[in-house]
């Protein structure tokens, strides 16, 4: 525990501290490296460096460990709800009864948004994707609340963080009701957080909206799920786009940019789509071949994770909602049909298990959300929606640090030496 390691690179250097988290892999403290041997480290995509201290998510990939302020996702997934966990990411502890009445009180009364808003979804085209809306939106808010874009005023930046967790849910349903063209709906303060983001996505102003218990579980389960992951592509973003001062309206449309891409928040589309290319149960072992084979460019998606180097904890909760959601729902469909058998498969081939390719959080994300009516489009949205809460306690973490510096990667450069400039009628 503890000691230091000696790095020397011709004649220089000397002992770095190696320095102990609560649990966890040691990190060598290289801060001082450039200055004794004018060398930087080599790490594209930042695998092997730890860009801060952080007290809010920890995993354990090999033994499929995601744990929030210690808390198993397990565990808070079957028994907390939406609220409790973002609050837990913010706070640092559970909540009392008293205090998650409170907490709750006051998301739900910043769940409504600036009315002018609605006149600047209209500067869209009616076929804009909704993440390349959420993009432009969430961005826009520091645009209408300047009272709280002080980021060095804690009360300031606790009323943005409430606002940003409380107003996502109706930015991402405007979103898609923009999307559909049906007229937006204001949010119901009677109704939980995430049965209120139900009723403005699904109701319309004709007829009360129903909101179904077993749907509002399985969605709270995918939020919550969909929370916190540590120092991901886009949480770092945050953080990075957070180390210049930048507010946090624009820190978290940074978050959500960078989410979209395919290889992160795109994750549970690509598996869906995948779902949809088979098409029918009997045309899995087709493509199961062609899995197999190094030499075909398909790849199955939604198995594995680059994380989880044994199984997905998430995927476990998600498999059982799957479930109950299809059973409520009693849909028949070809795709969702696939996905099971896909699943039973995958859990019994020997090539599965060798390779442990089991099915991941986005696999069954995909097929709930499918099941429930969400298109393809809005899949990444829910995601942003359900990390904004992890995105804001990591911004808020990353505000109060006292090492926080202002983000500068290094880099190897490769291209031309220093050449002079030659004129045009000379070259």
């Amino acid at each position: 525990m503890g000691g230091s390691a000696k790095i020397e690179i011709e004649g220089q250097g000397g002992e770095y501290p190696i320095l102990n988290g609560t649990i966890g892999p040691e990190v060598v403290d290289i801060r001082k490296l450039y200055g004794a041997t004018d060398r930087f480290t080599y790490d594209p995509g930042f695998t092997s460096t730890a860009s801060c201290r952080s007290k809010i998510t920890y995993i354990d990939g090999d033994a499929g460990v995601l744990l929030h302020r210690g808390y198993p996702i397990d565990q808070l997934a079957e028994k907390s709800s939406f609220m409790e966990v973002a609050y837990l990411l913010l706070n640092g502890d559970l909540p009392s009864a008293e205090g998650l009445k409170d907490f709750t009180y006051t998301i739900t009364r910043h769940t409504m948004v600036h009315e002018q808003l609605a006149t600047f979804y209209r500067g869209f085209r009616r076929d804009a994707h909704p993440m390349a809306i959420m993009c432009g939106v969430v961005g826009a808010l520091s645009a209408f609340y300047h009272d709280s874009t002080d980021i060095d005023d804690p009360e300031q930046r606790k009323i943005a963080s409430h606002r940003l967790i409380a107003k996502i849910p109706t930015i991402a349903a405007m979103a898609y009701k923009y999307s559909v063209g049906q007229p937006f709906l204001y949010p119901k303060n009677d109704l939980s957080y995430t049965g209120n983001f139900l009723r403005m996505t699904f109701g319309v102003p004709a007829e009360e909206y129903e909101v179904d218990p077993v749907i509002e579980s399985a969605m709270d389960k995918i939020f919550i799920l969909h929370a916190d992951h540590e120092q991901n592509a886009s949480t770092s973003t945050v953080r990075l786009a957070g180390s210049s001062g930048a507010n946090p309206f624009a820190c978290m449309a940074a978050g959500i940019a960078c989410l979209w891409g395919p290889a992160h928040g795109g994750a549970n589309e690509a598996a869906l789509n995948m779902l949809r290319e088979i098409g029918t149960p009997d045309r899995i072992p087709e493509y199961i071949a062609r899995a197999k084979n190094k030499d075909d460019p398909f790849r199955l998606m939604g198995f594995g994770h680059r994380v989880y180097k044994n199984f997905d904890p998430r995927a476990k909760v998600l498999s059982k909602a799957a479930t109950e959601v299809l059973d409520k729902l009693g849909i028949s469909d070809p795709v969702l049909d696939t996905a099971r058998e896909l699943e039973r498969i995958a859990l019994e081939d020997d090539y599965f298990i060798e390779k442990k390719l089991y099915p991941n959080v986005d696999f069954y994300s995909g097929v709930i959300l499918s099941a429930i009516g969400f298109p393809t489009t809005m899949f990444t949205v829910l995601f942003a929606l359900a990390r904004t809460a992890g995105w804001v306690a990591q911004w808020n973490e990353m505000i109060t640090d006292p090492e926080q510096k202002i983000g500068r990667p290094r880099q190897l450069y490769v291209g031309s030496e220093q050449r002079d400039y030659v004129p045009v009628d000379q070259r």
